[in-house]
């Protein structure tokens, strides 16, 4: 097969990440992430996440704007993502140890 490789380790990760979370938005999922893996830029997850929508691997939880005190204004658009019938989760124990060490 021609091209690159459809799996991604960022997005994996990512999977890892919403199956302990359940579902969250593009900037708290970044967050996760940079507490747990190696560095990556925003702009990479939220590519992965549009790759993960189409692929079925995520699904949109729910979308719309949500008001408060942000620098750009009063709205800011957002869309919380869930695991989709494609996502394959392996159950990372460091990430189950991140959100069991982090609960509120």
């Amino acid at each position: 097969m021609k091209g690159r490789p459809i799996g991604s380790v960022i997005r994996q990760n990512i999977i890892e990440i919403l199956y302990f979370m359940g579902n969250g938005y593009g900037y708290d999922i970044y967050k996760i992430y940079m507490d747990i893996f190696p560095k990556v830029t925003m702009r990479s997850i939220y590519y992965h996440l549009r790759k993960g929508l189409e692929l079925g691997e995520f699904k949109i939880h729910k979308a719309g704007n949500e008001k408060g005190d942000y620098s750009w204004g009063s709205e800011a658009e957002k869309v919380y993502y869930s695991l989709g019938n494609g996502a394959k989760p392996f159950g990372k124990e460091n990430v189950k140890e991140y959100f069991d060490k982090n609960k509120k």
